[in-house]
This record gives structure tokens, sequence and C-alpha cells, in this order.
């Protein structure tokens, strides 16, 4: 199974996520996206992966760079060019198995990919 996740060690979610994941022997690819930045076509992939063209479902709103940028108005264009540049904003974590992907807040919502 071809298993990736957008993973912040910092976050007790993504560290949820990697125990869940390891308890059931699946070997994930953890992409540690706050050191290297997803492009905005790996973004448009994983949006299509989600099932949804709305950059809304994986943007973290409550982060400061969201204010600062004045992003609660701004184009679908301006937010993946937004968490292009500030993969701060990018909503974590996110589970991608083959051609599916979740949100997994809260981590047990990537157990609907795993059946």
């Amino acid at each position: 199974m071809d298993v990736s996740v957008y993973f912040n060690p910092a976050c007790s979610n993504c560290r949820t996520t990697e125990g869940l994941l390891r308890e059931r022997g699946i070997d994930a690819d953890y992409v540690r996206y706050l050191e290297n930045a997803p492009t905005r076509e790996e973004l448009e992939g994983v949006l299509r992966k989600l099932g949804t063209d709305d950059p809304q479902e994986i943007i973290r709103t409550k982060e400061p760079e969201y204010d600062q940028l004045g992003l609660a108005s701004a184009s679908r264009d301006e937010l993946l060019d937004a968490m292009a540049s500030h993969p701060v904003l990018i909503q974590r974590p996110i589970v991608i198995v083959g051609d599916r992907a979740v949100v997994a807040r809260p981590p047990d919502r990537l157990l609907a990919l795993l059946d």
C-alpha cells in the first residue's frame, strides 16, 4: 500500500496518525512539508485526491499568517500560492493512499482510507 502523510512532528494529531499506521503495520512516507514545501501543482493533486477543488479544505485559518496575508477574502489561486509559499498554512496531517486522501483531523478519519 502506497501511503504518504503530510507530517509535522510537533503536531499531536500527526504523531497519533503515525501510531495508528504503525499499529496496522503500514509503512508510510512522512512528508515534512514545513521543511520541503509542496508546490502549487502538488497541492492541486492533494485537492483532487481529497475529492474537492476548494483549497479552504486544507488551509489552517487560525495560523497568524492567514490573517497577516489577508487570506479571508482570497481567491482560490491566492490561497494555493500562499500555502506553497507559507507551508505552515497547510492543514495536517493529510494522509494519501493511492489516488485518495483525507485530512486526518481527528486521526481516526484515516481509517476510511485503509478499508
